[in-house]
């Protein structure tokens, strides 16, 4: 079997785990730590707080600082409410195509390194390939924050970091930060009828949207710099309100969820101290006859961005691997930025469109699994060397 079909044939094991964030992940991680056992590489299983979860590290080479991170996570967006023409976590290969959940997004990738631990283990590595499998990517990129704390303590510290998000094998230096936030808002319920004696909390929240709106257009007027990014400015946007109890009551509670995607270099903080700003003056001027009225924001998950270190050893790396002489911006998260907060360069570049990533029909191209392989056998000579 050639490394490609090997890739092919992980992938479709892969995929066949249903790892939808809201699940767990161990039945795919104790079938690869199985494969790892059959291979004979050293790992770290690393759990989540509540057992659940797990990430692992895995080592091919000597045990020394200065290695590669190869990253990727084994969790999936839900399938629920998409029309697939067949079974989601039943791989199939149509033409140029394998179709299936987490295919490209980023089954496919997890799978090419995995396929390649016997030519890793051949090469005669003189710094060692890590490979790092996550677990809640899509949604709060947390998977790997355990093992990162543990570089150069008892985990060897990488020189670079590699995160495999689908990029068409691009190499990518930069994207925006995420933050998820909710927002609540208590007012005081009353029959419509008497609603000047009542404070509507449906009415207040949409005061604070509308000042999101403003926001929003002042971070558009403010652009991107670089010209990089599309849309090139940072963005807020509210993807769901509920509040009330009837069309004739004034409401008592509303909340609607946000999030805040900003440039490198923004402040994740930057939109809710805006909104916050505006809600401390609508409170003091609409608040006085109601003690109970409060609005409070919550920050539920902060992702940060990957900002740009030109000539670093992950872009020097990954560029001569990719044989490319530019980087790109993508504008899509990753757990790319967690890496580079703690200090460790670190690129995007991966098999596959981001385009096709949580469709329906989900699918990564053959040849793209192709020229992964080949990125790899060129990260096993740059180690060997």
């Amino acid at each position: 079997m050639s490394r490609l079909e090997k890739a092919i044939d992980l992938t479709a094991r892969l995929v066949g785990f249903d790892t939808e964030s809201s699940l767990s992940n161990l039945p795919l991680i104790n079938a690869v730590e199985e494969y790892l056992r059959e291979q004979g590489v050293q790992y770290v299983r690393a759990p989540n707080a509540s057992g659940d979860k797990a990430s692992l590290f895995i080592t091919i080479g000597p045990n020394v600082a200065g290695g590669v991170v190869l990253s990727g996570h084994t969790d999936v967006v839900p399938v629920a409410g998409q029309e697939w023409s067949g079974d989601p976590f039943t791989l199939r290969r149509e033409g140029s195509r394998l179709i299936g959940r987490g295919a490209v997004d980023m089954k496919g990738f997890d799978a090419v390194c995995l396929a390649m631990l016997p030519e890793f283990k051949s090469a005669g590595l003189k710094r060692p390939i890590h490979i790092l499998l996550s677990y809640d990517e899509e949604t709060t990129c947390v998977g790997p924050l355990d093992l990162i704390a543990r570089f150069g303590v008892d985990l060897p510290e990488p020189a670079a970091v590699i995160v495999g998000e689908p990029t068409s094998m691009q190499v990518a230096d930069a994207h925006k930060s995420v933050v998820t936030q909710t927002t609540r808002v208590r007012g005081f319920e009353i029959h419509s009828a008497n609603l000047h004696k009542g404070l509507s909390a449906v009415h207040t929240a949409c005061r604070l949207v509308a000042e999101l709106d403003r926001i929003a257009e002042g971070l558009m007027a403010e652009g991107d710099p670089t010209g990089r990014f599309d849309p090139p400015y940072s963005s807020i946007h509210v993807g769901l309100i509920s509040g009330g109890t009837a069309r004739n009551i004034v409401a008592r509670d509303c909340q609607f969820h946000w999030e805040f995607r900003g440039l490198p270099g923004v402040a994740p903080s930057l939109a809710r101290e805006r909104l916050e700003l505006y809600a401390r003056d609508l409170a003091a001027r609409t608040f006085q006859n109601f003690p109970q009225a409060a609005i409070e924001t919550t920050t539920e998950t902060e992702v940060p961005g990957l900002a740009p270190q030109p000539g670093s050893a992950a872009e020097q790396l990954a560029l001569r691997l990719a044989r490319a002489n530019h980087t790109i911006a993508v504008p899509y998260a990753s757990e790319a930025g967690q890496f580079q907060q703690a200090g460790v360069p670190t690129v995007l570049c991966g098999p596959g469109r981001i385009d096709e990533a949580h469709q329906p029909d989900e699918y990564i191209e053959i040849d793209q699994l192709s020229h992964c392989v080949e990125f790899m056998r060129g990260l096993a000579r740059e180690l060997s060397a």
